[in-house]
């Protein structure tokens, strides 16, 4: 045992030393984190002061993780150019989130004391049950990202640095609860801002590498001459375009309705900081989808075989001699990890908020602030537990189950955040309702005899909208004086 470790050491010294360095600078910045964590808005929102620069590159790197660099990157290698629409999803619905929900989200999660979004349904609408019920499924829909992360890190670690799947899930685990619970939101933005430069040259390198290795930009174009790969050169000839919307846009709208995104709205410095902010992150994810996206397609002339999981495409890549140099392939896995480690701390900060805050806080309301703080951090660790364990037999791949939680997310939330912000009407029993629905028409839909033919999310949200909109015209708004007050600073420009 002794000597298998000392020869993977020796093997892969490089990559121990880019992964030992970057652990001390996750260990510094969880220790600058909790020196500056004083109380509750610090270890949720860093205590709304946090800069454009830092929270732009922030929103890029958490969405940004290896269901990205692994899954997305490899899904053109089955799916070919129609998987290329991710591409301007993404760039459009991150700047949806930007320009149509952070300005009025910063506004009114701060007037009203809000630091999650299930507390900000529960404030707007007056309801505990939608407060509790939100909470509920960011839980639920959060375990199936965390687990398509931790699928995606593990995948890289088995095949790059030949160390046990299982194995690699254990190291993950420990390493992203651990700086999660010692620094809290603070850190884990500062960490996501390194991350992100990381995740940019690593997109450079990643696309660079599979075009040289297959020959040129012009290279995919040899794929029209075998009948196996000539449909993945035509429009929905590697899958249907139905079915490939319904995964992208599944996939996007979380940057509209997922709180580990929104969360960085909460604590931008002031609105004005939106400006700035908006800009890093839309020129990073113009950059770095850009160039991950037709990956998976160029690995075609590179591993012409076949894979059984396209998860297995850029792991392969990264093994494939004369596809990239050792410094190179060792700063790919680098940034993959911190990829996955940038959406793990978020997510798991997004969970255990909730549940201290939105389900436990709602049970013992005269909490103090430091056992706020010490439930919270044991409900990092309890989650990241969990996901670990589900992690060692994954259900299902990594765009699968990354597309399962957006469309939990759009399904449920996007009626309540949107009208929410845009629609003075409403009130707890319109958003209940929506809820409800989303998650019925999701979990329902394939079973239904017409229901292969379209993907489950877009039903979910329009069915969910339709049900708020509804429920809301029949019953009274929620009668409140700063909601008022909102909606009329809103409509003057205030």
């Amino acid at each position: 045992m002794i000597q298998a470790i000392l020869d993977n050491l020796r093997t892969y010294w490089i990559v121990h030393l880019f992964l030992l360095v970057y652990t001390l600078l996750l260990a510094y910045h969880a220790w600058t984190g909790n020196r500056k964590t004083s109380g509750v808005a610090d270890y949720f929102v860093g205590g709304r002061s946090m800069g454009p620069i830092a929270i732009g590159l922030s929103f890029f790197a958490t969405y940004s993780s290896t269901n990205s660099f692994v899954g997305f990157s490899g899904q053109a290698y089955d799916w070919g150019v129609t998987w290329f629409l991710l591409v301007p999803f993404v760039v459009g619905l991150s700047l949806f989130a930007w320009v149509g929900v952070a300005p009025r989200l910063r506004t009114f999660t701060e007037s009203l004391g809000s630091l999650t979004i299930p507390d900000f349904i529960g404030f707007r609408f007056g309801s505990p049950a939608a407060r509790v019920l939100a909470a509920v499924i960011v839980l639920f829909a959060s375990f199936f990202y965390m687990t398509a992360v931790f699928k995606g890190i593990g995948n890289l670690l088995e095949v790059f640095l030949d160390i046990p799947y299982r194995t690699a899930i254990i190291i993950v685990f420990f390493i992203v609860m651990i700086y999660t619970v010692v620094g809290g939101f603070i850190s884990v933005v500062k960490t996501d801002a390194v991350q992100g430069v990381a995740m940019i040259i690593a997109g450079i390198l990643l696309f660079r590498g599979a075009v040289t290795a297959a020959g040129g930009l012009g290279s995919y174009s040899a794929l029209a001459d075998d009948p196996v790969t000539e449909p993945l050169l035509r429009w929905g000839g590697g899958v249907s375009v139905p079915l490939a919307l319904g995964v992208i846009f599944a996939a996007t709208v979380k940057f509209a309705v997922e709180p580990r995104q929104l969360s960085r709205f909460y604590a931008l410095e002031s609105r004005a900081a939106i400006r700035k902010g908006v800009w890093v992150s839309t020129l990073a994810f113009i950059l770095v989808y850009s160039l991950l996206i037709p990956v998976g397609l160029y690995a075609r002339n590179i591993i012409p075989g076949g894979l059984p999981d396209t998860d297995l495409v850029v792991p392969q890549l990264l093994t494939t001699p004369g596809v990239f140099s050792a410094g190179a392939s060792a700063f790919l896995l680098l940034a993959m990890v911190a990829a996955a480690m940038s959406s793990l701390d978020s997510v798991l900060l997004v969970m255990a908020s909730s549940a201290q805050r939105d389900i436990v806080g709602m049970v013992h309301k005269s909490s103090s602030e430091r056992s706020m703080l010490t439930g919270t951090r044991l409900y990092v660790a309890l989650f990241a537990l969990i996901t670990a364990i589900i992690a060692l037999n994954p259900p299902d791949g990594i765009v699968g189950l990354t597309a399962l939680s957006g469309a939990i997310y759009g399904a449920c939330f996007g009626p309540a955040l949107l009208f929410g912000l845009y629609w003075r009407r409403g009130n707890g029993a319109a958003t209940v309702a929506s809820f409800l629905t989303g998650l019925l028409v999701l979990l329902l839909w394939n079973r239904l005899p017409f229901g292969g033919g379209i993907h489950q999310v877009f039903p979910g949200v329009a069915l969910s909208f339709a049900v708020y909109w509804l429920v809301a015209k029949l019953t009274p708004e929620y009668d409140s004086e700063e909601i008022d007050r909102l909606f009329e600073a809103e409509r003057r420009g205030a």
